[in-house]
């Protein structure tokens, strides 16, 4: 499965928001450096899921806020 994900990074609350089918929103607490906000997405990504973080790969959009991510249910 793959999803686009808008990524807002230092946010005051946590959350990962369903917009459409493959659309989703995640915001994060941690700042977009050194790739602390990327590790939490796929964090919150894999909580909200359910499956291992192993499963989650950011496949385009490393440095963006707008992201592919590929989800190996």
């Amino acid at each position: 499965m793959v999803i686009n994900v808008k990524v807002t990074p230092k946010a005051k609350k946590e959350e990962v928001k369903k917009v459409s089918d493959n659309q989703f929103i995640v915001k994060v607490k941690e700042a977009p450096e050194k790739g602390k906000a990327n590790e939490r997405v796929i964090e919150l990504l894999s909580k909200h899921f359910g499956i291992p973080k192993t499963k989650i790969k950011i496949v385009r959009g490393a440095t963006s806020r707008n992201k592919v991510i590929e989800i190996d249910l």
